[in-house]
C-alpha cells in the first residue's frame, strides 16, 4: 500500500526576491509584492535599498515599495558638502545582495560604503569593481585593493559599452543589467571570457526586467554580425558571442508575486528520494526559469520517481545510482547531489563546479569532507567532485561541521534519513535563505 505523501510548502525564491525587490525599488511609483523570502540576505538587500532611497513597508503579508525617484543615492559625490558621510551598504554574508547592490548603486549619484562580514571581505569582486570603474567609477579600497570593504563614487554609468565575464559569477552581469536602465542612453554589456556559469540566474534577472517593463535586447553574434534573438531562446552563453542592449527606460511599478524556491525544495526533493515516504512539495513551478530547476533532472536521472502532478511535485523512494553530471549551471545544487550520491550505489562524478569555492564557505572542499564522513570516499579533481558511496553507518552519530554556510546544514541533514544521528554546529546559519526549515525538515524526520 502506497503511504501518504509529506506535504511541503516550497518557501518563495531567494533569487527571483532579490531581483523583484530591487526593480520595484527602482521603479517611478509604488509597487506591491507577495509572497517574497523573508531571509537574512533578503533582510540585507531591503536595508541597501532603503539606504538608496526607497521606502519599503509592510501591510497584510505583503511589501509596499516606493521606489527612488531619481535612482541610488548617496552621500557626498561633487565635493560640496565635505561633513556629508558616503551612504552605508552593509552586506553582512548575503554575495548576492553585495555584487546587485554594488552594481546598482553605481548607476545612482553618490557615494557609498560598501562592507560586510569578514568571509565577505575575503571574496573576489575584482571583475566587478573594474566594470564599474570603466563605466564611471571610483573606488577608495580600506584593506585591500579590488575587495571589500571600499568607498565607491558614483555619478551613474557614464560610459556606453562595457564587458563582464561570467567566469567566477554570473552575478556581476545581473547587477549590471538591473543598474543599466537607469541612465539616460543605451549600454552595451558584452559578455566575455573563457567559460560562462550560473547562465540561468541571467534569465531570472531578464524575467524581472521584462515585467517591470526595463527595455533591452539580447544580441547573438553569427559570423561577423550581431543579430537580435528572444532571450528566452537561450540555453547556452559563449563568450565573446552574446550581448546586451540595455535601453534608459527606468523600470513601472508593478503588483508581483514571487514563486516558490527550487533551490531550498532540492532538500525535500532528494528527502523524497532517499527516505522512506514520499513528499509532495507545493508552491513550486514546473516551467520556472530558475536554473535549480535541474534538481528534478538530476535526481532523475539517478533513478528516482518524480511525477507533476496538479498538486506539486511528487517524489517517492527510490534506489539511485550514480551519474556524471556538469551542474556549472546550477552550483547551490552541489551540497543536496553530494548528500544523495553517498545513498546511491554507485559512484558520482559532479563536473564543471570551481567557482564553488568563492560561495559562503569554500563549498567544494566542504561537501568534499563532510560527505566523507559518512563512509563514502570523495575525490576533488581540478573542478570536479567525485563521490564513492560507501556503507551508511546507520545508528551512528556524527557530528558534521556547516562553515556557517545555510546550504551545507540543510544538505547535511539529509543523513538522518540513513538512520545517522546527524548533529550540525551552526543550524541556525539556515536563517541566511530558509528561516523556516526546520520546521518543515521536522515533518520529514518526525
Amino acid at each position: 500500500m502506497t503511504k501518504e505523501p509529506i506535504i511541503i510548502n516550497a518557501p518563495a525564491s531567494k533569487s527571483l526576491s532579490h531581483r523583484t525587490l530591487i526593480a520595484a525599488a527602482l521603479a517611478n511609483g509604488v509597487s506591491e509584492v507577495s509572497s517574497i523570502l523573508d531571509s537574512d540576505d533578503i533582510t540585507r538587500t531591503r536595508g541597501c535599498l532603503t539606504a538608496c532611497g526607497a521606502k519599503i513597508d509592510e501591510k497584510d503579508g505583503k511589501l509596499i515599495v516606493t521606489g527612488m525617484e531619481s535612482g541610488p543615492k548617496g552621500g557626498n559625490a561633487d565635493g560640496k558638502h565635505k561633513d556629508e558621510e558616503p551612504h552605508e551598504l552593509f552586506m553582512h554574508e548575503s554575495g548576492t545582495t553585495c555584487r546587485l547592490m554594488t552594481a546598482v548603486a553605481a548607476a545612482g549619484y553618490g557615494s557609498f560604503k560598501v562592507h560586510g562580514a569578514q568571509r565577505m571581505h575575503e571574496r573576489p569582486m575584482a571583475e566587478l569593481v573594474t566594470a564599474l570603474q570603466k563605466l564611471g567609477s571610483t573606488f577608495e579600497f580600506a584593506e585591500k585593493e579590488e575587495f571589500l570593504p571600499f568607498i565607491m563614487t558614483s555619478k551613474g554609468y557614464t560610459s556606453k559599452k562595457v564587458e563582464i565575464t561570467l567566469e567566477e559569477s554570473s552575478q556581476y552581469l545581473s547587477g549590471l543589467l538591473l543598474g543599466a536602465p537607469l541612465t539616460d542612453h543605451e549600454t552595451t554589456i558584452t559578455v566575455t571570457g573563457k567559460k560562462a556559469v550560473s547562465w540561468p540566474y541571467v534569465a531570472l534577472t531578464l524575467r524581472i526586467m521584462e515585467d517591470f517593463k526595463a527595455g533591452f535586447e539580447v544580441e547573438i553574434k553569427n559570423g561577423k554580425k550581431w543579430e537580435a534573438v528572444p532571450w528566452r531562446s537561450i540555453k547556452v552563453v559563449s563568450p565573446g558571442k552574446i550581448r546586451f542592449i540595455v535601453k534608459p527606460t527606468g523600470y513601472d511599478p508593478t503588483h508581483y508575486r514571487v514563486e516558490g524556491d527550487w533551490s531550498n525544495a532540492s532538500y525535500f526533493l532528494a528527502a523524497g528520494a532517499v527516505g522512506r515516504r514520499p513528499v509532495l512539495i507545493k508552491g513550486l513551478a514546473a516551467d520556472s526559469l530558475q536554473g535549480d530547476r535541474a534538481i528534478m533532472d538530476i535526481l532523475s536521472q539517478m533513478g528516482a520517481s518524480i511525477k507533476v502532478t496538479f498538486d506539486g511535485i511528487l517524489i517517492e523512494p527510490s534506489t539511485l545510482h550514480g551519474i556524471t553530471v556538469d551542474m556549472g549551471r546550477c552550483p547551490d545544487l552541489v551540497p543536496t547531489v553530494s548528500a544523495a550520491a553517498a545513498f546511491a550505489t554507485s559512484p558520482t562524478t559532479i563536473t564543471n563546479v570551481a567557482h564553488l569555492r568563492i560561495k559562503e564557505t569554500d563549498r567544494l572542499e566542504a561537501c568534499a569532507l563532510e560527505v566523507s564522513r559518512t563512509q563514502a570516499e570523495t575525490e576533488i579533481v581540478e573542478d570536479t567532485l567525485i563521490i564513492r558511496p560507501g556503507r551508511l553507518p546507520n545508528g551512528h552519530a556524527i557530528d558534521f561541521t556547516t562553515y556557517g554556510d545555510h546550504r551545507m546544514a540543510m544538505s547535511m541533514s539529509l543523513f538522518q534519513l540513513a538512520g545517522i544521528d546527524v548533529t550540525l554546529d551552526n543550524p541556525t546559519c539556515v536563517n541566511k535563505s530558509f528561516p523556516g526549515f526546520w520546521d518543515e525538515w521536522e515533518k520529514i524526520i518526525g
